[in-house]
C-alpha cells in the first residue's frame, strides 16, 4: 500500500516555481526582524492602510522601537507574557513587535471575551501587564481580581485614525499608548533570544470545542510558518514584494489574522486593516476602490460578499479563505462575480497556524497547475500529513476518511505551559479533523470528528449536509448536527438550523427543505427537523459555533425529560 511517508503531494510540486522536493532553509532569528528588514528595504512604502490613514513601514518600526523602550522601562524582562486586549487597530500592530523586542510574549486576546474568560487567561498567562482601548477599562478591572496584572496601558479607538484626538486623556491608574510612545526614544532593548526555544505567541484556542487551552509558539516556528506560506505562494509573482496590498478581514487576534498580518509585513505588502470583521460594506468599498492584490477571509464573510445585493467589480485579486470549510456554492457565486479564483486554506492554532494551502485554484492565473481541485489544498513546505483511523491509529488507504496528523518546523511547542504536551510521539499533532487525500496529494476537509453524526451506525457528516443546503437557492447560512435519538440510545438525530434569504423568509417552509434533501441525500442522512433562525452562532473568528447550538438543543431535551 502506498504510504503518506512517500509525500504523495510533492508530485504536484513539479510545475514551475513550485518544484519543492528539498526542505526550505528556516534562518534561527527573533521573529520581530521581519519588521527590521521590511522598513529596512520598503522605509517608504505603506505598511498599512486603517480608516483611511497610512503609515510608512519606517514610521512603524520607530514606534515600535519606541514602545519597546517604555516597556522595559514599566520592568518587561525576557519570558513575561503581555496581554493584547484589542480589536484589529495599528496599535495591535506597534504592540505585537514592541513586545517580541522586550523578549516578552504576545498574548493576543479577543475584545469580545468576557470578564471571567479574560480572567482565566490573565491567571493561565501570569501577564503582568494588559494593553486595551480605554472604553475597555472597566471590564478590565473587574476580570483583574485573582491575576498578577499591575500595568494597564490605554488607547482610544480614535488613535491612529484620521479623526485622532490632539489631546490624550489620562486616566489615573493606567498608562496611556501613545504619551508612553512620545515620551520615550526609538531604543529597542538587546535582548538575547534563542529562537528555537524562546516563546513569541502563547495563542489561546477559541474553545468551540472546549475549554481555551494556550498554545506556546516560538520565534522560529512563527518564522518558519511564514516561509511556508506566503513566499510559497507568491513566487509566481516576485514583482509584487513590497508593492502590492492586501486586504486582511480576519482579526488581528485570531491566529489566521495575526499569522497573516506578520506574513504581509515580511513581503513588504500594504495591508488594508478592517476593524469589524462583520463591515461588509467597508470590505466592498475597500476591494472596489483599491483592488488589492491579495483579499484575506473567512467564509461566513465570503458568504455576506455572495448575496444578489452586494456589487463587486470585476477584479485581479487572489482571494484566500481559511478557518472553517468553504461551502463550492459559496465559492462559485464570488468567483462568477470578480471573475477571479478562490482559494481554500487550512490550519489549527496548534500548527502556527497554516499546514494546507490549495495552490490549483490558481491556475488560470499562475499557470503552474494542470486543473484546479476544490478542497484545502497541498500540505506546504516540509509539512507532514497523514490520515489515520481515529480509533486504531493506523493509516487508511488514500482517498479514504481519517482524522489528519500534522507534523513540521511550525507545529507548536505545546501547550501551556508544558513542552510537549498535547503532541504525539515523534510530534504528531491530532487534528481532531476528518479528512481524506487523493492520488495527488490535495486533501479535503469532510468533518470535525466531534461534528459527526451517528445514525444508526451510520456516519454522517454534517458538512456533507451543509453543502447541500447551501445549494439550496433560499439558504443564506446553514449549520448541521446531531442531537441523541431518545427512541434509540446510542443514535443521533439530525438537526439542521438554517438562515434564509432577507427576500424569501417566510415563503419556504421546513417540509420544502427536508423534501429537497431527500433528493441529494441518502435517506439516513436526510434532517429530521428544520429550524429557522435569524442568524446563526458564531465564534469570534466568524466560524460556525455548532457546539453552542448543540448545547442548547441537549439542555431544552433535558429540561423536557426526553433524555
Amino acid at each position: 500500500m502506498a504510504s503518506y511517508a512517500d509525500k504523495p503531494w510533492l508530485k504536484s510540486y513539479k510545475l514551475g516555481p513550485f518544484k519543492l522536493k528539498t526542505t526550505i532553509e528556516y534562518p534561527n532569528k527573533p521573529l520581530f526582524t521581519i519588521l527590521d528588514e521590511a522598513a529596512e528595504k520598503f522605509p517608504t512604502k505603506d505598511a498599512y492602510h486603517y480608516l483611511g490613514k497610512r503609515m510608512k513601514y519606517r514610521e512603524l518600526k520607530l514606534q515600535v522601537d519606541k514602545l519597546a523602550n517604555a516597556l522595559a522601562k514599566l520592568g518587561t524582562k525576557k519570558g513575561n507574557t503581555i496581554m493584547v486586549f484589542l480589536p484589529t487597530c495599528p496599535q495591535f500592530i506597534i504592540s505585537d513587535f514592541a513586545i517580541l523586542k522586550t523578549g516578552a510574549t504576545l498574548v493576543p486576546c479577543s475584545p469580545l471575551l468576557k470578564a471571567p474568560e479574560l480572567r482565566h487567561q490573565a491567571q493561565e498567562s501570569g501577564a503582568e501587564t494588559i494593553i486595551c482601548l480605554d472604553n475597555h477599562l472597566n471590564l478590565i478591572n473587574s476580570a483583574k481580581n485573582d491575576t498578577r496584572l499591575k500595568n494597564i496601558i490605554i488607547t482610544a479607538y480614535e488613535d491612529y485614525s484620521p479623526v485622532e484626538s490632539d489631546q490624550i486623556k489620562e486616566i489615573p491608574g493606567t498608562y496611556h499608548f501613545r504619551k508612553l510612545i512620545a515620551d520615550h526614544e526609538a531604543k529597542a532593548p538587546e535582548v538575547p533570544i534563542n529562537p528555537s526555544e524562546d516563546l513569541a505567541i502563547l495563542a489561546f484556542t477559541g474553545g468551540s470545542t472546549g475549554v481555551p487551552k494556550g498554545v506556546m509558539i516560538t520565534h522560529y516556528q512563527r518564522l518558519s510558518n511564514i516561509l511556508q506560506g506566503l513566499p510559497w505562494m507568491m513566487a509566481p509573482f516576485p514583482n509584487y514584494q513590497g508593492t502590492a496590498s492586501c486586504l486582511l478581514a480576519v482579526p488581528l487576534f485570531h491566529a489566521y489574522g495575526h499569522y497573516l498580518l506578520q506574513s504581509s509585513i515580511y513581503w513588504g505588502l500594504r495591508t488594508f486593516l478592517i476593524p469589524d470583521p462583520r463591515d461588509t460594506q467597508m470590505i466592498v468599498q475597500l476591494m472596489n476602490e483599491y483592488r488589492p492584490f491579495l483579499l484575506f477571509m473567512v467564509p461566513t464573510q465570503l458568504l455576506k460578499l455572495a448575496q444578489p445585493e452586494i456589487m463587486l467589480k470585476r477584479m485581479p485579486v487572489l482571494v484566500m479563505s481559511g478557518t472553517a470549510p468553504l461551502p463550492a456554492e459559496v465559492a462559485q457565486r464570488i468567483e462568477q462575480k470578480i471573475r477571479m479564483p478562490i482559494s481554500e486554506g487550512y490550519g489549527l492554532t496548534e500548527t502556527g497556524p497554516a499546514t494546507h494551502i490549495n495552490i490549483s485554484a490558481f491556475a488560470k492565473v499562475t499557470r503552474f497547475a494542470t486543473s484546479t481541485k476544490l478542497g484545502i489544498g497541498l500540505p506546504i513546505p516540509d509539512t507532514e500529513v497523514i490520515v489515520v483511523d481515529p480509533f486504531s491509529e493506523k493509516e487508511v488507504p488514500f482517498g479514504e476518511v481519517g482524522e489528519m496528523w500534522i507534523r513540521g518546523p511550525q507545529v507548536m511547542k505545546g501547550y501551556w505551559p508544558e513542552p510537549g504536551s498535547g503532541l504525539e510521539q515523534g510530534g504528531w499533532l491530532r487534528t481532531g479533523d476528518l479528512g481524506k487525500m487523493d492520488e495527488d496529494g490535495y486533501f479535503h476537509v469532510v468533518d470535525r470528528i466531534k461534528d459527526m453524526i451517528n445514525v444508526s451506525g451510520m456516519k454522517v457528516y454534517s458538512i456533507e449536509i451543509d453543502e447541500v443546503l447551501f445549494k439550496h437557492p433560499a439558504i443564506e447560512g446553514a449549520a448541521t448536527i446531531g442531537i441523541p435519538d431518545p427512541e434509540r440510545p446510542g443514535s443521533e438525530r439530525i438537526k439542521a438550523f438554517v438562515k434564509l434569504r432577507d427576500d424569501l423568509r417566510g415563503k419556504v417552509d421546513d417540509h420544502e427543505i427536508i423534501e429537497y434533501c431527500r433528493q441529494k441525500l441518502a435517506p439516513y442522512a436526510v434532517p429530521k427537523s428544520i429550524e429557522f433562525r435569524d442568524n446563526l452562532p458564531l465564534t469570534v473568528a466568524e466560524k460556525l459555533f455548532k457546539r453552542a447550538l448543540r448545547e442548547e438543543e441537549i439542555k431544552k431535551m433535558k429540561e423536557k425529560g426526553e433524555i
